[in-house]
């Protein structure tokens, strides 16, 4: 499943910039020339933003070593933060695939998903991070603990959302939660925490999966290298 085509991988992230960038100037409003800073306020945007941040390092990465080096090889600055930033996205997927979207279905929220701008930044987005982690980046460099400190990043998210809105922040429709599973006024503190300490074990489980498949995919790289 790895390649070391440096070619391959710069074509690949070059289109990842170009349906990332789409996605963020469509749920922003920024295409349709009503921008909204109020989307950037939303893990969904902020992780796009990130892989954005990255694809763009990725692909200067790529260039420089395909001028120095030629097409064969890695291109990658950190293999272990490619893991993070994949799984900070792969978040964003998860919780509108298994949270939001059934949330929507059932409560009669008026929220339409699987909108084009919705599949874009909560799907493609990710897709595009996740292969690129699997095709392209050297697997057997994440470590043991580090599972843990990816989940640091939506956690942070959770305590800033809260922060804001007991400030008197608002988000999307004058909420002071950006997500209906946050929503102290609804669900009352203990389904808030119940809600939040679910999502923490399954997303702990999810990092941990990601994790074996780097370590399996990275001692078969190991194998096959000391077969040659």
């Amino acid at each position: 499943m790895l390649l070391h085509d440096r070619r391959l991988a710069l074509v690949f992230r070059l289109a990842a910039i170009l349906v990332v960038c789409w996605g963020i100037g469509s749920v922003s409003g920024l295409f349709a020339g009503r921008p909204s800073g109020v989307q950037f306020l939303y893990y969904t945007v902020l992780s796009n933003l990130l892989v954005l941040v990255w694809f763009v390092l990725l692909v200067v990465r790529t260039i420089r070593d395909l001028r120095a080096s030629g097409a064969r090889g890695w291109s990658t600055p950190s293999p272990r933060f490619a893991a993070a930033v994949m799984f900070a996205i792969t978040v964003t997927m998860l919780v509108y695939l298994i949270v939001l979207v059934p949330e929507a279905f059932t409560q009669n929220t008026g929220y339409q998903p699987f909108t084009p701008t919705d599949n874009v930044v909560h799907i493609f987005t990710p897709a595009f991070t996740i292969v690129d982690w699997l095709l392209f980046t050297p697997k057997g460099r994440v470590r043991p603990t580090d599972p843990l400190r990816w989940t640091l990043l939506p956690l942070g998210y959770v305590a800033l959302a809260f922060g804001y809105g007991a400030l008197g922040g608002v988000f999307g429709g004058g909420t002071r939660y950006p997500y209906p599973f946050m929503d102290l006024d609804r669900n009352g503190p203990g389904g808030v925490a119940l809600w939040l300490v679910g999502l923490y074990v399954a997303l702990q489980l999810v990092a941990y999966v990601f994790f074996a498949i780097d370590r399996m995919l990275g001692a078969l790289a190991q194998r096959r290298s000391a077969t040659r």
